[in-house]
């Protein structure tokens, strides 16, 4: 084992007199860390608030009074750095396709039993069912849901491609948190402006709060804007195409509150982030729930 124990620092001197890393000897290292004082090479050196850290006092947060979680890296809004920034993006592609693969099996009684559906009856004759009827879990059952392949393939693609950067920049629960906000919003609205008796399924009200989220940390980073306002145009486009066929209700309230969510998010000061971030998802759920609640009041 090449670790050198803490208090040795002496013993990482070269026979020329320089310093070497204590986790890579031979390695010179010009650098101390701040805490234990020992010398580490540019491989080894963490970035912290005064100086420089080796990676042991950072996983250990030795010295500092509070756990080791707290010095940890951050990401942007906060989040941890984990080894796979992709995890959430591929349970939530997981998740779409094995319903996506039940549809199939099943046929449309399954489509029927999870869809968005406001007050009606799903066959002649029988009794209403939708979110009016008590059935809440269709907004989000319905965000899971797709018929057609071109549907899913399209929403996966946009959920590849916009989630997984957004992930390694949010960390998985800020990521899993706006997915799964902007899906409602967009359902809610779709509930409350679409006639009662037409059915809506697919993932693309969480899509479009992905679009809107990475237009947000583009703009925080200062990255070149116009790739993904030509992506929300083309998107937009599609939306209000004269064909119909599409809920643009669903897709204006993913984008709506996938915005602003993420700008709660990464603009949240560091002193106060976790109260604004906290707050700005409440707020996006608050508005949800009484969008519903009225919208619910109106069909019973």
């Amino acid at each position: 084992m090449d670790q050198q124990p803490p208090g040795g620092s002496d013993q990482s001197a070269a026979a020329d007199g320089s310093l070497s890393c204590y986790r890579h000897p031979g390695r010179e290292a010009n650098i101390r860390c701040t805490r234990c004082e020992r010398p580490i090479c540019p491989e080894c050196m963490i970035d912290a608030s005064v100086g420089f850290q080796c990676p042991d006092c950072v996983r250990r947060g030795s010295g500092t009074g509070h756990g080791p979680a707290a010095d940890q890296p951050r990401t942007v809004a906060g989040g941890s750095i984990t080894a796979d920034p992709r995890l959430v993006t591929k349970i939530l592609l997981g998740i779409n396709i094995a319903v996506y693969l039940a549809v199939l099996a099943r046929g449309t009684a399954l489509v029927d039993d999870l869809m968005l559906l406001g007050r009606a009856a799903t066959y002649y004759g029988g009794p209403p069912e939708g979110v009016a009827e008590g059935q809440w879990y269709r907004l989000v059952t319905s965000m899971f849901l797709h018929q057609e392949m071109w549907h899913i393939a399209f929403n996966m693609l946009g959920l590849w491609w916009l989630g997984g950067p957004l992930e390694a920049a949010l960390g998985r629960a800020r990521y899993l948190t706006l997915y799964l906000l902007s899906g409602l919003a967009g359902g809610a609205l779709t509930y409350w402006l679409s006639a009662p008796q037409q059915g809506s399924l697919g993932a693309s009200g969480a899509i479009f709060g992905l679009l809107g989220a990475t237009a947000v940390l583009m703009r925080r980073l200062n990255y070149d804007m116009r790739p993904v306002f030509a992506l929300l145009a083309v998107n937009l486009v599609i939306t209000f195409n004269p064909w119909g066929g599409i809920a643009w209700q669903a897709h204006v309230g993913g984008l709506v509150a996938g915005t602003l969510i993420a700008i709660g998010m990464v603009h949240a000061p560091r002193e106060r982030r976790a109260l604004v971030q906290y707050g700005t998802c409440a707020l996006v759920l608050a508005a949800v729930i009484l969008v519903v609640v009225i919208r619910t009041a109106a069909l019973t």
